[in-house]
């Protein structure tokens, strides 16, 4: 049975195969002219001389190429607005006591100090608190992500990220995994303490020496309690220890080097995210061995900065530089990811991504960077990243190579399930002059 590409199912057929198509697996070389079939959510087969059952769907891929679901490495996406907005270095962030909901409310008086546990919400869940109505999913989608790492992004121990799919009547057929870490920020309490950066990484270090301190008197109280007093339950610390891997923000090169030396204090699995001046930190990161995500979201000069203001020779540089972050990694065999940053829009999704090509960053590490690369820095490439047997059914479909000027995004699929982006408004002809 064939099916148009026009075609919206009523209902996802249990089997479809998309034959005649370009297939860009990732973890292999790419099929010029291939079949993958689908069933229940999973990729069943892959190949050239793949056989297409006889119960599927059959979409023609002449023309199309299939690549693996984009992934976005750290995003906020579905997440409610008060959980949404990112912290800023230096920029004061009032979160308190947890009402109804897990919604912050201001704290009653300004932060004495890191018992009050200032800007904290370690222990919220990006699951919890998902919202599949939430409209940056769909334009996601139309970009051609099929997943997430998403996360509670205010405060500073702001929450635990989750790994989702990006489509489900409800948040439990979105998440695949609760818990993939926590997102640390270096952003100020919103009174009291910690009120400068230096206070910040103390107060975070002091989190983390308070939790290992709580697991060591949970443990005596394990063992002797009739003579041990009971430990008091603390939801941030709890938190904290349910984490898998941290995630610290690092930009410029002198902040490379700052995280880098406290993760080690810290002694937990870190990720680093930023990495404006990451061209500059190779030596470092390399070194270092630990995963870095690269935002798209490049320097530009704001629009409303006054036109007579002479720019410094560094700030034009890493406007000029941070693009050619991506291929310096590459060259330099380091393990990197993309994030979008709150680049929404899929062209410019598509434009940040080429300007990466444009300063040496191969084609084909670039969409490794949105795929198997995120699913290996998080540990779930057994599941996500590429086109294999057995991994779930997230694939997008395009006309023409992914990130080309006039690349289409035909299609994507979703567990299985396909989602086709609406056609987009034809361009406006130019006016026509008129006589004098």
């Amino acid at each position: 049975m064939v099916a148009t590409l026009s075609v919206s199912f009523a209902q996802t057929p249990t089997a479809i195969a998309i034959r005649n198509a370009r297939i860009v697996p990732i973890s292999g070389p790419a099929l010029a002219r291939g079949t993958v079939v689908l069933r229940n959510g999973l990729i069943e087969a892959v190949g050239e001389n793949t056989t297409v059952p006889s119960d599927a769907w059959v979409l023609e891929g002449e023309g199309l190429t299939v690549y693996p679901g984009l992934i976005d490495a750290l995003s906020n996406w579905g997440m409610p607005a008060n959980l949404a907005a990112p912290s800023r270095p230096g920029v004061p962030q009032s979160v308190g006591p947890v009402i109804q909901g897990n919604l912050p409310a201001p704290p009653a008086r300004p932060s004495q100090g890191p018992e009050d546990r200032p800007a904290t919400t370690s222990w919220i869940k990006a699951a919890d608190e998902l919202q599949p109505t939430d409209h940056r999913l769909e334009i996601a989608r139309n970009a051609g992500f099929t997943s997430a790492v998403t996360f509670p992004m205010r405060g500073i121990a702001a929450g635990q990220g989750s790994i989702v799919n990006l489509a489900g009547e409800k948040p439990r057929d979105m998440v695949l995994v609760p818990a993939a870490g926590q997102y640390l920020t270096m952003a100020s309490s919103g009174g009291g303490f910690p009120l400068a950066l230096f206070g910040t990484i103390a107060y975070i270090r002091q989190l983390y020496l308070d939790a290992d301190h709580y697991v060591q008197v949970k443990q005596a109280y394990a063992k002797d309690p009739q003579s041990v007093p009971r430990p008091e339950y603390e939801a941030a610390l709890e938190g904290i220890l349910q984490s898998q891997r941290i995630l610290l923000p690092a930009n410029r090169m002198v902040e490379v080097d700052r995280m880098i030396r406290f993760a080690a204090e810290l002694k937990q699995p870190t990720i680093l995210y930023g990495m404006r001046e990451g061209y500059r930190s190779v030596d470092l990161l390399k070194k270092a061995k630990l995963p870095v995500l690269v935002s798209l979201k490049w320097p530009v000069k704001e629009n409303d900065t006054d036109p007579d203001d002479v720019e410094s020779y560094r700030t034009l540089e890493v406007r000029d530089r941070a693009p050619s972050t991506p291929a310096e990694f590459q060259k330099a065999k380091l393990k990197f990811a993309f994030y979008t940053d709150s680049v929404d829009q899929p062209r410019d999704i598509q434009k940040a991504v080429k300007k990466a090509i444009d300063a040496g960053l191969p084609r084909e590490e670039a969409v490794r960077a949105l795929t198997l690369s995120v699913a290996e820095i998080y540990g779930v490439s057994d599941r996500l990243g590429s086109i294999e047997k057995g991994k779930i059914a997230n694939l997008l479909v395009t006309r023409g190579d992914i990130f080309d000027d006039k690349a289409k995004v035909e299609m994507v699929f979703i567990d299985g399930k396909r989602f086709a982006p609406p056609p987009e408004p034809p361009t406006p002809a130019p006016p026509k002059p008129t006589a004098n």
